[in-house]
This record gives C-alpha cells, sequence and structure tokens, in this order.
C-alpha cells in the first residue's frame, strides 16, 4: 500500500474520531517508513505516538466504551503472544557470574542509563543482547538482573503461541510483539532462541524459516534504542550468521568454576540459618559439585536443607546433612548424562 493510502486512513478515522484505528493505522504508517527506509520519519511519528499515549495515560480512567490504544495491550490474541509481564525486583547481588560477564553487564547498564548524553552524541546504544550457554547457567536470571538494574517491564515471549502452522503466521506474530514492546520502551526476552532463528536450509523446504529470519533481521534492524532484545539458547552453533551478526552483545554463561560454587552456596545460605553438620566438610563437597550447573547445585541444596529439617527433631537448630547433599549431587550429574 502506498504511503498516500496510509494517509487517506488517518484522515478518515482521525474525522470519525476513532482513536483506535487511528492509532492503528499511525502504527501501520509507521512500520511502512520503516520498511522503505525512511527512518527519520518513522522515529517522529512513533515519538508522537508515544506521547499521545502517555498523556492519554496521565489523564487517568476512562469513561467505560472509550476508545484507548491500550486496550491492545489487553487484546487476547496480543497476550496469547506473551507468557509473562514482569517487572523484576533481581539485582547484581542476586547473579553470580564470571567477571567478563558481570562487566559486559555493567557497562550495558550504564549505556541504557546514560543513553540521552549517548544520543546527543549521535552513538548507537547496545540493545540486541544474546545469551548462550550450557542450560541452567543463569541466562535467563540475566535478564531479569537487566530488567531490575534498568527498571524496565520485560516480556517474557511465549514460543509456543509465536510459532505457528499457517503460513505467514510467525513473522506477523513477532511482528506485533516487537511492534507492542516499542510502544512501552520494555524489554522482550525470548528463550529458546534457536528454535527461531535456526540455520537456513536451501537444500530444504524451509522456506517459511527463510521468511522467518529475515522478519527478524528487520525488526532488529529497526528496533527503537529504548526497546531491549534478550534472546537466550544452548545451541549458538543453529543461529543463522546473519542474525548472530546483529546482536551488540553475545555472551556466555558458562558452568561454574570452584570459587563461583561456593559464592553459591554463600548467597543460598547468606542468612545464617542453616548450617552443615560437620565442619570443614564443605571443600570436599564442592570438588563433588564440580562440572554441574548453578541450577543443578542450587536445586540440589535446597533439596538437601528440606530433607535435613524432615529427618530433623529441632527445626529451630537444622544441620544441613553433607551425606544427603552428596547423594543428590550425585543423582544431578547421572541426570546430566541421561539428557
Amino acid at each position: 500500500m502506498a504511503q498516500i493510502n496510509y494517509i487517506k486512513e488517518l484522515v478518515k478515522y482521525g474525522l470519525e474520531n476513532d482513536q483506535e484505528k487511528f492509532k492503528a493505522a499511525l502504527n501501520e504508517l509507521i512500520e511502512y517508513a520503516k520498511q522503505t527506509k525512511k527512518t527519520n520519519y518513522a522515529l517522529q511519528l512513533q515519538s508522537i505516538l508515544k506521547d499521545a499515549i502517555r498523556n492519554e495515560q496521565n489523564r487517568g480512567p476512562k469513561l467505560v466504551g472509550s476508545p484507548s490504544y491500550f486496550t491492545r495491550i489487553e487484546d487476547r490474541e496480543l497476550n496469547e503472544l506473551i507468557l509473562e509481564k514482569i517487572t523484576s525486583e533481581y539485582r547484581f547481588k542476586n547473579l553470580i557470574a564470571g567477571k567478563d560477564v558481570l562487566e559486559q553487564l555493567e557497562y550495558l547498564i550504564k549505556e541504557h542509563k546514560s543513553k540521552d548524553m549517548l544520543n546527543n552524541l549521535r552513538l548507537p546504544i547496545s540493545n540486541k543482547i544474546l545469551f548462550y550457554g550450557p542450560s541452567g547457567c543463569g541466562k535467563t536470571l540475566a535478564s531479569y538482573v537487566l530488567a531490575g538494574e534498568l527498571e524496565k517491564m520485560m516480556y517474557v515471549i511465549n514460543l509456543g503461541a509465536i510459532v505457528s502452522s499457517k503460513l505467514g503466521e510467525t513473522s506477523k506474530n513477532l511482528a506485533k510483539v516487537f511492534r507492542q514492546a516499542s510502544v512501552e520502551d520494555c524489554i522482550i526476552f525470548i528463550d529458546e532462541f534457536d528454535s527461531l532463528g535456526k540455520i537456513r536450509d536451501y537444500d530444504q523446504d524451509h522456506g517459511e524459516m527463510k521468511r522467518i529470519v529475515n522478519t527478524i533481521l528487520q525488526l532488529f534492524d529497526y528496533l527503537h534504542q529504548n526497546s531491549i532484545i534478550i534472546a537466550a539458547t544452548n545451541q549458538i552453533e543453529m543461529i543463522d550468521n546473519a542474525l548472530l551478526r546483529r546482536f551488540d552483545l553475545k555472551i556466555k554463561l558458562d558452568l561454574p568454576n570452584k570459587k563461583q560454587i561456593r559464592e553459591l552456596v554463600d548467597l543460598i545460605l547468606m542468612n545464617g540459618q542453616f548450617t552443615f553438620d560437620r565442619k570443614n566438610i564443605l571443600t570436599t563437597i564442592l570438588k563433588e559439585a564440580n562440572g554441574l550447573s548453578y541450577y543443578s547445585i542450587q536445586k540440589s541444596l535446597i533439596g538437601a536443607i528440606k530433607r535435613s529439617i524432615f529427618e530433623s527433631s529441632d527445626n529451630n537448630n537444622v544441620k544441613i546433612k553433607t551425606s544427603i547433599w552428596k547423594e543428590l549431587l550425585k543423582k544431578e550429574k547421572e541426570q546430566v548424562k541421561l539428557s
């Protein structure tokens, strides 16, 4: 559709005083401007739209039946694509990771907290982040920490609803979520990103996957600087190279070393409510935990605490039985071998 047709729609809905359709049409014009490389024009329209929405919100609740663009957020179809809308209370103190990982996250947060200065200097802001590494090593937690530190709402995407068997529906679903996220200046979190961004295999009938990857590339290219996309994967090698190049940061979260395992144990026991039944046993136990993920270690230790409580006659003075924790660690390792 040509630009003049979008303008005709805007005039029509404006004269009819249909605010909902007017703003939907304006959103379509913004998308058209992006696709035709009129980036500044698109950003100006987007800014006008966001200011209008904020003013609507600040004026307080509307009468029943009064049209509002925010009804789109509550739209059932859009809600099905979003697993959760969360505001996170997690901070850096909740995350244990390598020094390099923490430094990269700290610099990313500094960028976004200094975005006005960087914009004035016409410097880009990193807003496309890929977390990769073994399962259970903190990719989701790191995303929650970013959301908490930046005090941004995070959309956790429902991949099951996004991916459709209908031709072209997956691309449309992705565009809907990105469009809504740009209005709210929030974080989009997509776990198992490799299922969306798989390598395009032209030798097989993967036309739909090619379309999806191309859609993501376009959405990434025109992602508003205030919005953030965080993707997570256990299989970075499965992601299309063109997509990998679009990420500003690719951060590997790996299995914990001995020092990080100790920090995790200290974090779990930080309130001092529980102690181990044997002194100087922790060093030995830490060796048993080597090679397991943060999640597996935490799961086994909390399991040992609960079982120790059940076996104790005095709930006010519970000692964690190291023999129980050792056994649970062994079972976790067996599970890892089976998976």
